[in-house]
């Protein structure tokens, strides 16, 4: 990758460049789709396998069913269209077909998006959980591809912290809003649990796509899948380890399932109430639960009349919907609160980034003269061998101290101004007052718990976290918390 200072990377340069459900047609996400080997070779383009010319010093891509994100690093004013380009390119389309589908977002936008999208405010469905997961494994991967660096690093983390938060903290995740999902959730309520029953999913679209998954979770123990088109069938059963079944084979199918989820995009009925009964005869009285979560339906409500069939159609889901959507919507102002918080505690830790080299190297200066005075102290109050090893030790962690509290208070105050755009300033007095050469800044992103500051770091850059969640403030007995 072609290098670039890392004291110039601030908050313009990450840059956003995706499509989503919001700007796209299926048709369109569908054609630009990435799946984890196709993500692989997406991610070595834009690295441009570790030579110089690549634009991007640090990149991580969100592909899912509804969005396709480029997250970067870059101070190059062509990097967005130079994304879109490679996109295309590895889609055999031209740029002017991907173009008007796409939006692009820089600096603080470009970060609170992320943290929008994970926390389901984005999402196709509102506060929907399977974005968090998605968050964390296009991190993972980007990471495992050599992709990601300090500043996505941190960013992605901070994402991911910023949904748990969201969930945790308010009811934005709580309730069933999705219609795939009450019609599961109305399944397990009939059938109970669904680990010993089997269900077909007829469709392949997004509908089909989120009754899929909502088996998968609550462990059916067989999805079989049925689709005019044989591909997207194969295609949807690949997803949720299910089997895809020719459109031939659905009264089979009816005569041995237990369950029916039906949202096809069929402009008439595609189960009869003629089709239905031929399947009960073949069942030995064995019932039959079958949901149309199609718009038009696809099964004839005369099926009603039917013994041993149970229908459900959305007139009797949406109710409980529409209840549940209100009560995930009246969370939407606590999320952006919890959003607000944590893009300015990335924001401050961005600015912290550009002083951090200077309190390291202030801190290693004073460091070194603390060890050379405790070294000439303890040589002329231990004359004879053995050394009192205790003393020793005394006098160095009395020498920790001292530099620990003479240096919390210039540190504190240079990051917060490096908080309000004056710190580059301030260190380069630093650096003048004290001959100081700074190195270059360092980065690891914090777990749980963890204070993952450039200046928190071990000699050779591995994260030394501090014992308690510190929000970036240097601490664990070199810096005091605030």
């Amino acid at each position: 990758m072609k290098l670039q200072k890392d004291s110039e990377m601030d908050a313009s340069s990450i840059l956003l460049v995706g499509l989503s459900h919001h700007t796209a047609p299926i048709t369109v996400r569908e054609r630009f789709s990435f799946d984890a080997n196709s993500l692989r070779s997406l991610l070595c383009a834009f690295r441009n396998d570790g030579e110089e010319e690549s634009v991007l010093q640090e990149v991580i891509v969100l592909a899912t069913c509804n969005r396709l994100e480029v997250y970067a690093v870059s101070l190059e004013p062509t990097a967005a269209h130079q994304i879109v380009g490679e996109i295309a390119r590895q889609r055999n389309a031209t740029q002017a077909e991907l173009t008007p589908y796409v939006y692009i977002k820089t600096g603080q936008a470009a970060i609170e998006h992320l943290l929008h999208v994970a926390s389901g405010l984005d999402s196709l469905i509102l506060g929907e959980a399977q974005i968090l997961g998605q968050v964390a494994d296009a991190y993972a991967s980007a990471q495992a591809n050599g992709g990601s660096g300090p500043i996505l690093a941190r960013l992605f983390h901070t994402a991911l912290h910023c949904g748990k938060r969201a969930r945790r903290e308010t009811a934005i995740g709580s309730y069933t809003t999705s219609i795939s999902h009450a019609a599961v959730k109305q399944a397990r309520a009939l059938l109970g649990d669904l680990s010993h029953r089997t269900a077909l999913i007829l469709g392949a679209g997004e509908m089909a796509e989120l009754a899929a998954a909502a088996l998968n979770q609550h462990q059916i123990a067989s999805l079989f899948c049925i689709n005019r088109t044989q591909a997207h069938a194969e295609r949807l059963a690949a997803q949720v380890g299910g089997c895809a079944l020719e459109w031939r084979r659905l009264d089979e199918a009816l005569a041995t399932v237990d369950l029916v989820i039906s949202a096809t995009a069929a402009p008439s009925m595609i189960l009869t109430a003629a089709t239905v009964a031929q399947a009960m005869g073949a069942r030995n009285g064995r019932p039959l639960v079958l949901f149309d979560i199609a718009h038009p339906r696809d099964i004839d409500p005369n099926v009603d009349a039917l013994p041993g069939v149970m229908r459900f159609d959305l007139d009797h889901l949406q109710h409980c919907i529409d209840a549940n959507l209100g009560r995930r919507q009246a969370a939407i102002p606590q999320v952006k609160a919890i959003i607000a918080e944590e893009s300015a505690a990335f924001m401050e830790w961005l600015a912290a980034r550009d002083v951090a080299p200077t309190v390291v190297a202030l801190r290693t200066r004073s460091e070194a003269i603390a060890r050379q005075e405790v070294e000439r102290t303890l040589r002329k109050l231990l004359h004879e061998p053995p050394e009192d090893e205790r003393l020793r030790q005394e006098v160095e962690r009395l020498a920790n101290r001292i530099v620990a509290k003479l240096l919390h208070e210039p540190t504190v105050r240079l990051k917060a101004r490096a908080a309000t755009g004056d710190g580059a300033c301030f260190a380069r007095a630093l650096t003048e007052l004290f001959g100081l050469e700074a190195a270059a800044p360092t980065s690891s992103p914090a777990d749980a718990r963890g204070c993952a500051h450039p200046l928190f770091s071990a000699s050779n850059g591995a994260a030394l976290f501090c014992p308690e969640h510190c929000n970036g403030v240097y601490c664990n007995g070199v810096y005091a918390h605030e």
